[in-house]
């Protein structure tokens, strides 16, 4: 599960390093998508466990070898969260973008429109 956390940190590095360096919109809402996949996979390669079994036995000697199911239940919430959230930054940049014609963000220093 190494390759799964090394490929996790690398796809968070990718989205951010995008997040910091595109200008349009889209391809900033893309790379913060990008950035939650990554943190995903991180997440569920940190609640790996070798050898592990399924969380519903009862066998004592089983419960050393019982994968953990918090971190899954926490990346299945993220997933709907994080779909949930790029849905409404695309609105969001929809809506700019009707106003302003560009996907530019730097034409969009006032605070008012």
């Amino acid at each position: 599960m190494k390759s799964a956390l090394i490929i996790g940190f690398l796809l968070m590095i990718i989205g951010f390093w995008g997040i910091l360096t595109r200008r349009n919109m889209i391809k900033i809402v893309l790379c913060i998508a990008i950035a939650e996949t990554g943190l995903h996979l991180v997440m569920v390669g940190a609640g790996y466990l070798r050898g592990g079994t399924a969380p519903i036995l009862d066998a004592v000697p089983a419960s050393r070898l019982v994968v953990d199911p918090v971190p899954q239940a926490l990346v299945l919430t993220a997933i709907v969260i994080g779909v949930a959230v790029n849905a409404l930054l695309l609105v969001f940049v929809i809506r700019l973008f009707r106003h302003k014609q560009s996907l530019d963000i730097d034409r969009f220093r006032e605070l008012k429109w």
